[in-house]
């Protein structure tokens, strides 16, 4: 009898801590790498975004820059962007989580914009994480008219 106590305790705790790392793994704090998706250097990653949450939003900045020299500026943002250091800018602002799931993409972030340093332009996003794949919907009005991307998480 003690045996299958200790057993099923131990079958518990496995469980447990299964179950946490698999969540943990599925959120969308982290470091993403970018991959280029149009263009001459499509399928190249292109730059890491770190992807954090403060007062349940969530935002994301350039952490690092691989298609380009670290020290590259904004040259097409506007207003307070203009001409800054691309390294440190928050490009990813105020995601929340829906509540949505989808079977294929994962859990559903929305309600934020993301901005692209390549023209300056800021979008509407939608994000879905799902394990070490996040996929990235960036639009103008209506969901339909956009791209989607897929980020990989750095580990």
């Amino acid at each position: 009898m003690k045996k299958v106590f200790v057993c099923f305790v131990i079958l518990m705790f496995a469980m447990v801590f299964f179950n946490a790392n698999v969540k943990a793994e599925s959120t969308l704090v982290g470091t993403w790498e970018v991959i280029e998706d149009q263009g001459p250097d499509k399928g190249k990653p292109s730059s890491h975004i770190e992807i954090f949450e403060e007062n349940g939003a969530y935002f994301g900045k350039l952490t690092k820059l691989m298609l380009s020299p670290a020290d590259t500026v904004c040259d097409k943002c506007k207003g307070d962007l203009k001409d800054k250091p691309l390294i440190g800018m928050v490009i990813l602002q105020n995601l929340k989580k829906t509540g949505s799931m989808d079977e294929e993409s994962g859990e559903e972030y929305a309600g934020g914009t993301i901005m692209d340093p390549g023209n300056g332009k800021t979008y509407k996003c939608k994000m879905w994480v799902k394990d070490d794949v996040l996929t990235v919907r960036a639009f103008i009005g209506i969901s339909l008219l956009g791209r989607s991307g897929q980020w990989f998480r750095v580990k």
